[in-house]
């Protein structure tokens, strides 16, 4: 577990190198909901970086290239990337997420919202993204994310974005949660 502050002064420094590279990006993980829930801890945090003509692993190397702040982590034999910011003791891992493979294709204004001086998953790609997650991991943690953000901002979600089959299975297995799954369909006239 992190500092919530630890872990969004990672973010916005990792933010202004991608912005000044003009990369689109959008953090997401527990941290969203920590933020939100004005809690002091959070484990988790990822970026979301969209690819345009080179791989977004490539754009985050380059944009980092030279800066003493961050380390480059890679897992070639999982695909993965990992940004170091060793500013900090101990440092903050941020996992590099694929745009489209996890979170939407386009970082844009309907899917980013900003907190602060960072971006984020809008609430409705978070869920999603926690969503298909949980699908497949079967996660406590996304879970709880899940049932959070479902709970108190359930107006605010885009329901032609969340995987309904999913969602269902979901709230069968977290009935906290199906209240606010039951009125956000009747909102949609489901």
């Amino acid at each position: 577990m992190h500092e919530v502050a630890r872990l969004l002064q990672a973010a916005t420094a990792l933010s202004q190198l991608l912005r000044d590279a003009g990369v689109p990006h959008a953090f997401h993980g527990n941290v969203l909901t920590a933020v939100l829930s004005n809690a002091s801890l959070a484990d988790e945090i990822c970026c979301v970086v969209e690819g345009g003509s080179a791989h977004p692993f490539r754009r985050v190397r380059q944009a980092c290239a030279g800066n003493d702040d961050f380390a480059i982590v890679t897992s070639p034999w999982s695909n993965r990337l990992h940004v170091k910011y060793q500013r900090l003791i101990p440092p903050i891992d941020v996992e590099i997420l694929v745009a489209g493979e996890e979170g939407p294709r386009r970082l844009d204004s309907r899917t980013v919202m900003t907190l602060g001086s960072v971006p984020f998953l809008t609430i409705t790609e978070f869920i999603r993204a926690k969503v298909k997650a949980w699908s497949l991991r079967g996660l406590d943690q996304d879970a709880r994310d899940i049932v959070y953000a479902m709970t108190r901002y359930w107006n605010k979600v885009d329901l032609n974005r969340i995987p309904e089959q999913e969602m269902n299975d979901f709230a069968a297995r977290f009935p906290t949660v199906a209240p606010s799954w039951l009125e956000l369909k009747r909102k949609y006239g489901m």
